[in-house]
């Protein structure tokens, strides 16, 4: 699914199909479907995998490389060792240490596993099938809360109530919405693994571990 098959679901949702008599323009509706994409990017980011290397003398990796990112996982070092080698790791800004007794040789492979934001756009999605719903039922309430609060003490031809009919139907498909996200958050996933303390506490996380 693309920006306009969303953007046309979304429409679905909100019952305005009418191309002569739309409330919302497609401006419109791809800032509130871009606001939902965000919201389940942090909630359940695009699973990534990146390639980085030491530097001599150093135990710091830069994370500059990876736009979008979310949360790191994991970070494997030495990498192709089986099982694979799981190492703590704390996190300060785009900065990764690698917790490990002796500072890596320079140009030594590290595996970063990390999550980073999803993309939908004209040609592009990085959104799962089971997930598009989710997102159109996240734009359209945010849309129709918005349109509630424009709508306001203005005078409608629907009449006086439409605002109103928008705020509540709004209210509840974001409340439906933000379950759904909690339910399927990254945080509430179950998986087998060692937790570790990083160094410091982390701005989006208490613990990094080993999956």
């Amino acid at each position: 699914m693309n920006l306009s098959e969303m953007r046309t679901r979304v429409r679905r949702d909100l019952h305005d199909e009418d191309p002569e008599n739309q409330r919302w323009t497609d401006d419109e509706l791809d800032r509130h479907i871009e606001r939902a994409v965000r919201e389940l990017s942090l909630a359940i980011p695009l699973e990534a995998k990146a390639p980085l290397t030491t530097s001599e003398g150093s135990r710091d990796i830069s994370l500059a490389s990876l736009s979008d990112l979310v949360a790191v996982e994991a970070v494997e070092y030495p990498v192709d060792k089986y099982p694979p080698s799981y190492i703590p790791f704390s996190l300060w800004a785009d900065t990764l240490t690698l917790l490990v007794d002796a500072t890596p040789p320079g140009d030594q492979s590290v595996n970063v596993y990390y999550g980073e934001m999803h993309t939908l756009d004209a040609t592009t999605s990085t959104i799962p099938p089971h997930l598009e719903e989710l997102v159109a039922t996240g734009a359209a309430a945010y849309a129709a809360l918005e349109w509630a609060s424009f709508a306001t003490n203005r005078i409608n031809v629907g009449g006086q109530d439409v605002w109103r009919q928008y705020l509540t139907w709004g209210q509840e498909r974001l409340a439906v919405f933000s379950r759904a996200l909690a339910k399927h958050s990254r945080r509430n996933a179950v998986r087998v693994r060692r937790l570790y303390t990083p160094a410091t506490s982390p701005v989006d996380q208490s613990t990094v571990g080993q999956s």
